[in-house]
């Protein structure tokens, strides 16, 4: 099987999105052909250093970086500002310096406070992602978003900052819980909805989809590939979301409101943004942008994805309709949601009112 390298076109930052087998042991190899200093710092968390960490650390020493590590806390509950200021501690201990390279290994909370610190660390040093999580692999490490969660919503306080290097070894999701694979499944369907009608209807031709060892190696690097290839199309036309990367938004406008009102602990990320794509799939319907069949075969699809498709109990309708407020997407006042047209197309409409939203959210109890 081939092992593609896709491209990012931006015009000041171009890079390159690797997918490699065992490509974790070759970390060491691919960073130093792009000049990126003698000094290497790993960041990652707990759960994933202990199974990986000591093969990247190796990669990185047998290719003659200097290499440390530095651990945040596992959970989205730690992406905190708080948090990456235990890194910067760590990063004045080692003396890392502009050219210096931090690297990202971990899903995509590490890849997100990992990328905001490199931004912000000596106003900015080298950045590689490698992503250990299906939604890392296809979505969170590609695109230059970085960010940490306000009290009052998620990846307020952030920074564009492009990696030099996206690093994908699809063996590291063997280790993955099944649970993470499927909320990972959820940026895939979203991908199929607004961009590759032909990847949706390869999701809709496999049997099932709610555990790696389901898809046949073939299909994974399908859903990798064709996943990235649509994240970096969308990137390299709009880099810092001035229009047409606002797409990528789908399912994560209530899905982030319903996020953020459970603490951040009740759903992975991926399970909200399953619950938002569901939500905004009914908006479409209910404005006459899309039909009921396509309502019904993105639910038929997350469904078989083992994704949840319901507002949590015990969360409030009020709650979300005032929490998109302060999603970041809000321009003038008004709450953008990005709405499906078609199989592989979709649309940005800020003419949703509070009663279509919670119209919408009755049909999900």
């Amino acid at each position: 099987m081939t092992q593609p390298v896709i491209r990012v076109n931006l015009p000041q930052d171009p890079y390159e999105i690797a997918i490699a087998s065992d490509g974790l042991d070759r970390l060491g190899s691919w960073m130093k052909s792009l000049d990126l200093g003698k000094k290497a710092m790993l960041v990652s968390n707990p759960t994933v250093f202990d199974r990986y960490g000591k093969r990247a650390i190796a990669a990185l020493e047998a290719a003659g970086f200097e290499a440390s590590h530095y651990l945040f806390p596992d959970g989205e509950e730690y992406k905190t500002f708080d948090s990456v200021r235990g890194f910067y501690d760590a990063a004045l201990n080692e003396k890392l310096e502009r050219s210096s390279t931090v690297v990202a290994l971990g899903g995509g909370v590490v890849g997100d406070m990992t990328g905001f610190a490199a931004a912000t660390w000596l106003r900015g040093i080298h950045f590689v992602q490698v992503p250990t999580s299906l939604l890392a692999m296809v979505d969170a490490s590609i695109g230059g978003k970085t960010g940490v969660n306000h009290p009052q919503g998620k990846n307020l306080i952030g920074a564009f900052y492009q990696p030099r290097l996206v690093l994908i070894d699809p063996n590291v999701l063997k280790t993955l819980p099944d649970r993470e694979f499927r909320a990972g499944m959820a940026e895939v369907i979203k991908y199929g909805v607004i961009w590759d009608a032909e990847l949706f209807g390869q999701l809709e031709s496999a049997a099932k989809l709610d555990r790696l060892d389901q898809l046949s190696p073939e299909l994974l690097q399908e859903i990798l590939v064709r996943s990235c290839q649509a994240k970096a199309d969308v990137v390299s036309r709009d880099e810092k979301e001035a229009g047409l990367r606002a797409i990528l938004n789908y399912g994560h406008t209530i899905g982030h409101a319903v996020e953020s009102l459970t603490g951040y602990t009740e759903l992975l990320h991926g399970e909200a943004v399953g619950i938002g794509m569901v939500a905004a799939s009914r908006l479409a319907v209910a404005m006459d942008l899309w039909d009921r069949r396509c309502d019904d075969r993105q639910l038929a699809l997350i469904e078989k994805t083992g994704l949840p498709t319901r507002i949590p109990q015990g969360v409030d309708f009020d709650a979300i309709v005032a929490k998109l407020q302060t999603d970041k997407k809000v321009k003038d006042g008004r709450v953008r949601f990005v709405l499906p047209t078609e199989i592989g197309r979709a649309t940005i409409s800020d003419r949703i009112t509070e009663d279509l939203v919670r119209s919408a959210l009755e049909t999900m109890c």
